[in-house]
């Protein structure tokens, strides 16, 4: 459901865990190739209504003009997932089953349990007293029914035959600070860690944190400086992470997400230290106009991430959101700058925003590339 508009709303819209990092085939070095192809990728979101004829001439659009994968959203609905997979390969496409994780506005079943979801410092609950948008319904990553009923949805779509993968999106915080070309569209001013904006104080991550640490954060003076409290937060979204990946590879599918631009920057904005998960592929969206950077930050934020991965098998594909690119050459560009700081691929939100001439420039920088 990330259309243009939802995410120009809402873009608004951990520790190390050795051990696991170590023993797990994603994360041991290995020798690669020493040439990879760099693939080209995009976001859609799909309809039922639609027919196969309309989404055959996409698929083929898509093909025609150099892309390679289509991730695409369904709204969990693994039924329309196991239509559009043939299609799509058909045409050439890998297709990946793009998933809005944490946050699940309008869930039927999530709606029927107003504690799996997230509260804020001020004790406002994302079920009926939501941040900055509507549809910011957090569920809470220390709820064990709220988790398993996310691990469910995200099986269901790992038994669809001919998936590349599960791709996690939103698998964070809500917004702890805005990108700061949106903050004036909010009319609000984040110096520091609102209390409306500090989430999660449920009682499921209340208890587990206690449980662990012996403290209270509702009862501390300043508890958002308290590297305990913030790792733990950190951590359990890692651990829906990893726990994702078992569910994945168990059906032969990788396990990729849409995240924030780089882990330092995650971290720090939606609590989302991806470089310290157990995962195949992250697809950072790297949006240099919703922080007032120019299209050259695009190789900045590519490099950072690809640097913080190092010693990972974990690989980088550069996310570029098509309607901030002014031009051509602008598109051009961003494709080099993701590829010559270390990206794997690059991947574009979304594609009912990619014009005929964008996919030709695309086409023909993907054939300079080789």
């Amino acid at each position: 459901m990330k259309y243009i508009k939802l995410l120009i709303i809402g873009y608004l819209f951990v520790s190390f865990n050795t051990s696991s990092r170590e023993n797990n085939p994603a994360h041991k070095t290995k020798h690669l190739p020493s040439k990879q192809v760099f693939e080209f990728a995009v976001w859609i979101g799909a309809d039922a209504k639609r027919t196969n004829d309309s989404y055959t001439q996409e698929f083929k659009r898509y093909k025609e003009g150099g892309i390679d994968e289509v991730l695409i959203n369904t709204n969990a609905d693994p039924d329309l997932l196991k239509r559009l997979v043939p299609l799509a390969v058909k045409e050439g496409l890998k297709v990946h089953a793009w998933i809005m994780t944490m946050n699940r506005p309008g869930d039927p079943i999530a709606l029927k349990h107003p504690d799996w979801y997230m509260v804020s410092r001020s004790g406002k609950s994302c079920f009926d007293d939501r941040p900055y948008v509507d549809y910011y319904q957090w569920l809470s990553p220390s709820h064990p029914e709220a988790c398993q009923h996310i691990y469910d949805l995200l099986e269901a779509l790992a038994k669809v035959k001919g998936v590349e993968s599960i791709h996690l999106d939103y698998i964070r915080y809500p917004d702890v600070f805005l990108p700061i070309g949106l903050l004036p569209k909010y009319n609000l001013v984040q110096n520091t860690e609102l209390p409306d904006y500090d989430f999660d104080y449920s009682e499921a991550s209340i208890n587990a944190f206690m449980k662990e640490f012996g403290r209270d954060p509702r009862k501390m003076e300043h508890p958002e400086i308290d590297m305990e409290w913030k790792q733990f937060r950190l951590n359990q979204i890692r651990n829906v992470v990893n726990h994702a990946y078992d569910i994945a590879h168990k059906y032969g599918k990788l396990l990729t997400a849409a995240v924030f631009p780089y882990p330092e920057m995650a971290g720090h904005m939606v609590r989302q230290r991806w470089d310290k998960w157990t995962i195949d592929e992250v697809y950072p969206m790297i949006y240099h106009n919703f922080y007032n950077e120019g299209i050259d930050w695009i190789g900045f934020a590519t490099k950072q991430g690809v640097v913080d991965l190092k010693g990972t098998n974990t690989k980088v594909n550069t996310g570029i959101y098509i309607p901030g690119v002014t031009s051509e050459d602008e598109l051009r560009k961003a494709i080099v700058l993701a590829k010559d700081n270390g990206a794997k691929g690059v991947s574009f939100f979304d594609g009912n925003a990619i014009s005929d001439a964008y996919l030709k420039v695309i086409k023909e920088t993907k054939a300079n590339l080789k």
